[in-house]
C-alpha cells in the first residue's frame, strides 16, 4: 500500500511539473557581446509584447541609446530607429503595469520604462537592463521611507551583495532577468558617452527568441 501511495504521489508531481508552462528566453547581441534573458511568465503582457516585437525585428532597428553606469542601460526607443518611420508597434503605445513584488531591480533585471503616468503603465518598446550599485541597510532604510516601499530580507541581501536600483521597485514593471552573459553589463557601461548617457558610437542590438533546443545548447 505504501509503495502504491508513493508511486501515485510521484505521478501527480510529474504531471504537475509537466503541466507548468516553460519560460521563454531571448538572446540580446551587441557590439560588446551578448546575453540571454529569461522572460517571466508572471508578467504575461510584457512577455508577449517583447516576444512580438522581437519576432517582428523591431529591436534590431534600434540601439541602446542611454547608458548610465551604476544605473541602467536603456534601449528600444523609437527615436533611435535606424529606419525612420518603421515603428512596428505604433498601434500599441502602452502596457498595463504588472508589478510583482518577487521581481525587483537587482543587477541584471530587465524592466520596461515609462513616464510619470499615475497608473504606472509601461512604454511598449523602451526597456532597460539594471546595472546599479550595492547598498547598505541604512541606505535601504532611507529608500523605504522616501518611496513608501518595504524590502523583504531576501531583497535586502541581494541589494547589499549583488546591487541594483532599489528605488525603482514598485514603480516599474520588471519582466525578466539576465541568466547568462551578465558581464555584458560591464562591457556596455565602459563605452564613451556624453553627459546624458548617449554613446559616441551606436550600440546596436540584435534580439532573437530562442527555441527550447537553443536554450538547452546554451545552458
Amino acid at each position: 500500500m505504501a509503495k502504491r501511495i508513493i508511486f501515485f504521489f510521484c505521478i501527480v508531481l510529474s504531471s504537475f511539473a509537466f503541466a507548468q508552462p516553460n519560460n521563454r528566453y531571448v538572446k540580446i547581441e551587441t557590439p560588446q557581446g551578448w546575453c540571454v534573458v529569461k522572460l517571466y511568465n508572471e508578467t504575461p503582457v510584457h512577455r508577449d509584447n517583447f516576444i512580438k516585437l522581437t519576432k517582428a525585428g523591431y529591436f534590431n532597428k534600434t540601439t541602446f541609446n542611454r547608458i548610465l553606469k551604476n544605473f541602467v542601460i536603456q534601449g528600444g526607443d523609437p527615436d533611435s530607429l535606424y529606419e525612420k518611420g518603421k515603428q512596428l508597434n505604433s498601434e500599441q503605445k502602452w502596457l498595463p503595469a504588472e508589478l510583482v513584488p518577487a521581481f525587483f531591480h537587482h543587477r541584471g533585471a530587465v524592466a520596461m520604462g515609462r513616464d510619470n503616468n499615475p497608473s504606472q503603465s509601461s512604454f511598449s518598446t523602451q526597456f532597460y537592463i539594471v546595472d546599479g550599485k550595492t547598498w547598505t541597510d541604512e541606505q535601504l532604510d532611507m529608500v523605504e521611507q522616501k518611496y513608501h516601499y518595504h524590502f523583504a530580507p531576501e531583497q535586502r541581501n541581494v541589494y547589499r551583495t549583488v546591487g541594483g536600483t532599489p528605488f525603482l521597485d514598485g514603480h516599474y514593471t520588471v519582466f525578466g532577468e539576465i541568466v547568462k552573459g551578465m558581464d555584458l553589463i560591464d562591457k556596455i557601461t565602459t563605452v564613451n558617452v556624453d553627459k546624458n548617457g548617449n554613446p559616441d558610437n551606436p550600440v546596436w542590438m540584435k534580439v532573437t527568441v530562442l527555441s527550447p533546443r537553443q536554450v538547452k545548447e546554451i545552458f
